[in-house]
């Protein structure tokens, strides 16, 4: 009789994960997190540093993380739109954020969902090192280029993955006082040997 044995070869490649939402989907999917999705929509819009600042909060541990990195946003989000028109300054901060987000999740970056899609490019990338360097470049041009959409899928999908530092989920105990006890008592009605209640009378 002959017994087969898979053997998982050290250094083996893992597959990557795909996103869980696509990079223009900014309202998400109907699913209980679609309320989080139109929230997360809204601050990518109208306040990136905010959802910017979140995104790394989710991130990190250490206290000030959403401070520290909010308001350098900000700075370069007015820099930008006051010098040249739009927000060109800030994703060059920021863009860091989708490749920590993409390395902790293991996640499938731009080159090589490119790559995968139109199968070329194959004899460019020789190496992991290459290939992180290159996915590096595709996370600054994604953030540069398509900026407001990137950060909501980060947001997306920090949010499906990882509660906020502010919420640990733990339990909390409620010490509530005892309600006030009553004794049941009986009431016994008792009569004198003399009384007429006692002789039938």
């Amino acid at each position: 009789m002959r017994i087969w044995v898979r053997i998982s070869v050290v250094g083996e490649p893992v597959a990557r994960s795909h996103w869980d939402s696509s990079l223009f989907g900014c309202l998400g999917r109907n699913d209980d997190f679609c309320s989080s999705d139109f929230e997360v929509c809204l601050l990518g819009t109208l306040v990136p540093c905010v959802l910017y600042g979140s995104n790394i909060e989710r991130l990190g541990s250490e206290p000030g993380r959403f401070a520290n990195h909010c308001l350098p946003y900000s700075a370069l989000y007015l820099l930008g739109n006051s010098l040249f028109g739009w927000n060109c300054l800030a994703p060059w901060f920021s863009y860091s954020s989708r490749t920590q987000i993409r390395q902790r999740f293991n996640l499938e970056g731009s080159f090589e969902a490119f790559k995968r899609s139109c199968g070329c490019c194959e004899s460019l990338i020789e190496d992991e090192d290459q290939l992180e360097q290159c996915e590096s470049s595709c996370d600054l041009a994604t953030n540069l280029f398509c900026h407001a959409c990137s950060l909501c899928q980060e947001g997306r999908e920090l949010r499906r993955r990882m509660p906020h530092p502010g919420f640990n989920g733990r339990q909390v105990l409620v010490m509530i006082p005892p309600v006030e006890q009553t004794m049941g008592g009986m009431d016994y009605e008792f009569f004198s040997r003399s009384s007429p209640e006692s002789r039938g009378v």
